[in-house]
Formats: C-alpha cells, sequence, structure tokens
C-alpha cells in the first residue's frame, strides 16, 4: 500500500512538473517587469540545430528563467517572504523595509587595472583633472547590512583606488560628504544610486575644487517629476514593500540656461538632445529622464558667458549632476565610456577643455573596462 502511494506521489509531481515545462516553452511571455534591465537580450529557439551545436540546455534554461509562469508574482512572493521570516537576501539584495541594499558590495573585482588605465590616460592630457569616486547607497547605509557582508566596505574600496591613482589626479571625497548627511534624502530606496539632493550635496564642494562659488540651494525651483521610480535594486527582488522614489528636477531660473544640447553617435552623427526629458519618465527606467540614452557624447552650450569649458567623462551618477554645472560653464563636453565604440579621438579633442571631471559609482570602478575605452 505505501508502495502504491508513492508511485501515485511520483506521478502526480512528474505530472505538475511536465505540465509546468510545457507551459514554460511553449507559452508566451507576457508577465515581464517593465523594470527589468535585460530586455535586449537575445533568446535563441529552441529547435534541431541547437541541439546539435549544444546550445540546447543553456536556451531551455532561459526560457523556463523568463518564461516561468507567474515568475514576477512568485519573485515579489520569495521576497516578501524572504523579509519577514529569513535573513532577507534576495537575488543579491539585502531587503529592508526601509530601503533595499546590493549585499554583494564586498565581492567587485580590485579596481587596480582601472586606476593604470586611468593614469594612462592622464599623461596624454594637459588640464587639471578630477575625480569622483561615489559610493552606493550600501556604502552609505552600510549599517543595514549584516557585519559579514562588509568584509570589504566601500570606503576601503574607495581609499585603495585612490591611493592606485596617485597624486597627479585630484581626488574628491564624496564618501564623507554623503556619510555625514545619511539622514536625509540621498540615495535612492529601490536603487544604488543617489538622488538629485545626493548629487547637489557633493556638487557643493567640487565645484569649489574646480573654482566657484557654489549656488545656494534655496536658489533652485525643485520640481518632482515623478513619485513611482523603482530601480535596479527593485528589478532583482519585485519587492514591493519599499515606498518607490521621487526624481527631481532642479532648476536655476535667473541663472545660465542651456543654448543648445547635440548629441554624437559612435559614427559622429549628430542629433539633438536634453539633459532632462520628461518623455523618458514613461520608459522602463524612469532615470533616463536624466541624460538618457545611448549616445557617447553630449555637447552642452550654455549662457554662461565666461568661456570655460570642461569634459565630464562618467557613468549613470553623472546624469543628474551635469544640471548643477550648467551655472558653470560655456561649454560642457560629456562622454559615457560604457556607450564609446570607437576611439575617443574620433568624437572630441580633449585638449580642447582646461578641465577633466571624473564621475564614477564604485561599481563602475571595478570594471576595467569602462576605462580601457578610453585609450584605444
Amino acid at each position: 500500500m505505501k508502495n502504491t502511494a508513492s508511485k501515485v506521489t511520483a506521478i502526480v509531481m512528474l505530472a505538475f512538473v511536465s505540465f509546468f515545462l510545457v507551459f514554460t516553452i511553449i507559452g508566451h511571455k507576457t508577465n515581464s517587469s517593465s523594470y527589468e534591465q535585460d530586455s535586449s537580450e537575445h533568446i535563441t529557439e529552441l529547435s534541431f540545430e541547437t541541439l546539435i551545436d549544444g546550445r540546447f540546455s543553456d536556451t531551455l534554461n532561459t526560457l523556463i528563467t523568463r518564461n516561468f509562469p507567474a515568475r514576477n508574482s512568485w519573485i515579489a512572493a520569495n521576497s516578501a517572504f524572504q523579509a519577514q521570516f529569513n535573513e532577507s537576501i534576495v537575488n543579491g539584495v539585502y531587503v529592508d523595509e526601509k530601503m533595499l541594499l546590493n549585499a554583494e558590495i564586498s565581492l567587485r573585482p580590485s579596481s587596480e587595472k582601472s586606476a593604470q588605465e586611468i593614469k594612462k590616460f592622464r599623461s596624454l592630457y594637459s588640464g587639471a583633472m578630477y575625480f569622483v569616486a561615489v559610493p552606493t547607497s550600501s556604502g552609505v547605509y552600510e549599517e543595514y547590512l549584516p557585519k559579514y557582508l562588509l568584509s570589504n566596505p566601500e570606503s576601503r574600496q574607495i581609499n585603495t583606488f585612490y591611493n592606485s591613482l596617485g597624486a597627479d589626479i585630484r581626488q574628491i571625497d564624496a564618501y564623507n560628504i554623503l556619510k555625514m548627511l545619511n539622514e536625509n534624502y540621498i540615495y535612492y530606496r529601490n536603487d544604488t544610486k543617489w538622488t538629485s539632493y545626493g548629487a547637489y550635496c557633493v556638487y557643493r564642494t567640487v565645484i569649489q575644487k574646480l573654482g566657484f562659488i557654489p549656488i545656494a540651494y534655496d536658489k533652485y525651483t525643485i520640481e518632482h517629476v515623478t513619485n513611482e521610480f523603482r530601480g535596479t535594486l527593485y528589478s532583482k527582488t519585485l519587492y514591493s514593500g519599499v515606498k518607490p522614489d521621487m526624481i527631481d528636477s532642479y532648476k536655476f531660473s535667473s541663472g545660465a540656461e542651456i543654448a543648445e544640447c547635440i548629441g554624437f553617435d559612435n559614427n559622429g552623427q549628430a542629433q539633438k538632445q536634453t539633459i532632462c526629458d520628461k518623455k523618458r519618465l514613461d520608459s522602463g527606467n524612469k532615470y533616463d529622464f536624466y541624460a538618457g540614452g545611448e549616445l557617447p557624447l553630449l555637447k552642452i552650450s550654455t549662457s554662461v558667458n565666461n568661456e570655460r569649458k570642461i569634459l565630464v567623462i562618467k557613468d549613470s551618477f553623472g546624469d543628474c549632476f551635469l544640471p548643477f554645472l550648467v551655472q558653470h560653464y560655456s561649454e560642457i563636453a560629456v562622454v559615457s565610456p560604457e556607450n564609446l565604440e570607437c576611439s575617443l579621438s574620433e568624437l572630441i579633442n580633449t585638449e580642447d577643455y582646461e578641465q577633466m571631471l571624473f564621475i564614477f559609482g564604485i561599481d563602475s570602478i571595478s570594471d576595467s573596462s569602462n576605462f580601457e575605452k578610453l585609450n584605444l
């Protein structure tokens, strides 16, 4: 009798698994999240050819992972369960009721190679070069994380990187500025990046290092362009227990204005752009509101009449920083290495700019490919 019951249980389980397997493979993916960042990933179809060339197993695994019925609901339910009953780590994200944090900060590779590439690039530039290494939210709010996840905290990672750069590159301390202000809304709750206010707090120090007086906070008019931003950490957990974030636009109505903003692709083709585009608030990634797009170069001309020019080389942390520079420079060139597919010299002459400012989060600093591209 016991043997019969075991066989029945096995048959029922096999039928259950087979149903979900078939449904997953042939079913249409209708429940994907608009916040997922891998929409461009190409999935090969299952076929005899994939079986022959060895791609069948990988393709089947991807289909099951991405097309599993009610996938997003399963992920969200698992995140909620982990947050309530277990140590709250889901897909490398620490789930706290107040905010989501990257739980894998100690696993980043060394930044030594990145420092070498930057120094190589520095040797070819005669102007003043500045670097702002920005911690993620996990670095500033590390007290939320279990101690065993902090074997190599971000403060140490940034110090190690700065020591590798050497004195020829002027280093600006963003970490301690942000750490002192961490009771304010300086980081998003659902993303690793700083808010516009976080960027403003660091801008006040950066702009003085660059030789200007910062614009007072009360001179800006602040518009909350959306209060429904869910960032990259949310996309990994789909955990809705943390409040969505606001995205803000800072405007100095009596100050300088942008006269022209032109973007250039890797072929040097120009197109009109904007550094704050409300149309992008309707996209899957609302943060693209700030200098969104996939162009390697932006050139911004302003109404400032001082003939001062700066070249900004940045990752996504630099996007919401750009509006604060508008009040100080007649021309701002912005390079995004992640979108660069040609030699930088084909797009711009760096010697046209008296100052160069790097703004990168610690995640990007750990990826040397961002800086290798500058030396092509």
